[in-house]
């Protein structure tokens, strides 16, 4: 199926570093910054008028359609929930009826995905999905949209291993999608899905669908210098501060205002802290995010991500305006505290996550999500001032001055500045991130660029 978006928010992804040399090649894989070349000479800070960012929104495309999963009902096709569990590979001749069944299912579930985006209507998954996977599908469709998608359409799907064990069963497929553009241009990508199955009623349904190698974060390419030294300053979807001297860092915090996005710019974007992904395709993120939607309408959120999984929204009411603190911290091996507070309503979150962390990095961040494989049109955000930055790098308690953390640039694939940090301020734990005039994407150069977000 077609989810070329991540899990969620316009969430994050994985390090956006890429070396300065003019032949290295920029790896995609989940959601950290996607770092480019050097970066381009600063422009003057301002919202930017163009809000369709088309081109990068096109590797997002692929991995949405082929990941989004639809499901397909066929209820003789399995046994009903009493049924003995029987466990088949394909090309198991004794189960070749149940393997034929399912691979109606995900066929059928890959038409309802481009019928209910072509209708507008998420009805035609309804049929093919469970309840939770139709929600996903839902958004995944939506997002496309707004992303400037006007068509999706599966080329081809290719059926590899199928395992059924009673009344669950896994499948593997390659497929190939192609997406079109309310700019006229055409993108096409083909992906492995791995689906998982149940069977509800006597039919079975699509519960969950992956893309191995394509969980919406960009891979960094490791820096040839120093860490900390000369820090890849441009990338594709961050802009903020990474601070990578140290070994072990075990705390992230800051405090931030939400901005207040253009209307009329539909887009994304997410602000947030987090640990690792600067050098490595581990990371584990809190923040909010604001998504600028078609028809002009803005909605706020409150997420966390551990890469490669999804972006889940939690239970913090958010709007613009109101000043948010968020803080990552490792309280044993493994498990972390994630603190999220509205300063401005009073109201707070709070969760533990078990999550094995290189815990290599720090970041605070404003990003251009990704979803699936693609980098979401950045909104006008304007500017977001950062204060009370802070992180834990072995044992001891920083500043982003005293850790050393290095500035990173937004910029799209011509190398346009998107969204630009300023210096760190005196109190050495405070920026501003200012948004440019440049649009978002520069269609007919740079080509889609994966990136990571929220799924």
């Amino acid at each position: 199926m077609f989810d070329n978006r991540p899990p969620a928010p316009w969430r994050d992804e994985p390090s956006p570093w890429r070396d300065a040399a003019p032949d290295q090649t920029e790896k995609t894989e989940q959601t950290q910054p996607i770092i480019t070349t050097p970066p381009p000479a600063p422009m003057q800070a301002k919202r930017r008028n163009d809000g369709v960012a088309l081109l990068l929104i096109g590797a997002l495309v692929g991995g949405l359609v082929g990941l989004g999963g639809a499901r397909a009902i066929t209820p003789q096709l399995f046994p009903t929930a009493n049924a003995p569990a029987t466990t088949s590979t394909s090309g198991s001749a004794t189960d070749a009826a149940a393997q034929a069944a399912i691979k109606d299912v995900l066929q059928k579930a890959n038409a309802a995905q481009a019928e209910a985006f072509a209708k507008n209507d998420p009805a035609p998954m309804r049929a093919t999905s469970t309840d939770s996977h139709y929600s996903e599908m839902a958004q995944i469709n939506a997002d496309l949209a707004n992303g400037g998608v006007t068509k999706i359409e599966l080329l081809d799907i290719t059926f590899g291993d199928i395992t059924v064990t009673g009344t669950t069963a896994t499948a593997t497929t390659t497929e190939t999608w192609r997406s079109m553009y309310s700019d006229g241009s055409v993108d096409q990508s083909t992906d492995q899905n791995d689906y998982a199955l149940v069977v509800e009623n006597g039919t079975w349904k699509i519960e969950s669908n992956t893309q191995p190698g394509n969980t919406g974060v960009t891979a960094p390419t490791q820096p040839t210098t120093p860490l900390n030294t000369t820090v890849r300053s441009t990338s594709r979807n961050w802009s903020g501060y990474v601070a990578t001297g140290g070994t072990s860092y075990t705390s992230v915090s800051g405090t931030w205002v939400v901005p207040t996005p253009d209307a009329n710019v539909a887009g994304i974007d997410a602000t947030w802290v987090g640990i690792g992904g600067a050098n490595t395709t581990d990371l584990i993120q809190a923040g909010t995010e604001a998504t600028v939607n078609g028809d002009g309408t803005v909605s706020y959120d409150a997420w966390t991500e551990t890469l490669p999984q999804s972006t889940r929204t939690v239970t913090l009411t958010v709007n613009a305006g109101d000043t948010v603190n968020v803080s990552i911290t490792e309280q044993s091996a493994g498990l972390w505290l994630v603190d999220m507070t509205n300063i401005t309503t009073g109201k707070s979150f709070t969760t533990t996550i078990r999550y094995n962390s290189s815990k290599t990095s720090a970041e605070w961040i404003e990003e251009a999500p990704s979803v699936g494989r693609g980098i979401a049109p950045l909104d006008n955000f304007g500017s977001v001032k950062f204060t009370a930055g802070g992180t834990v790098v072995d044992g001891k308690h920083l500043t982003l001055s005293s850790a050393g953390a290095k500035a990173v640039t937004m910029a799209d694939g011509s190398n346009q500045p998107l969204a630009i940090p300023s210096a760190i301020g005196n109190d050495g734990a405070s920026f501003t991130v200012n948004r440019t005039s440049n649009p978002g994407t520069n269609v007919g150069t740079g080509g889609r660029s994966p990136g990571r977000r929220r799924g």
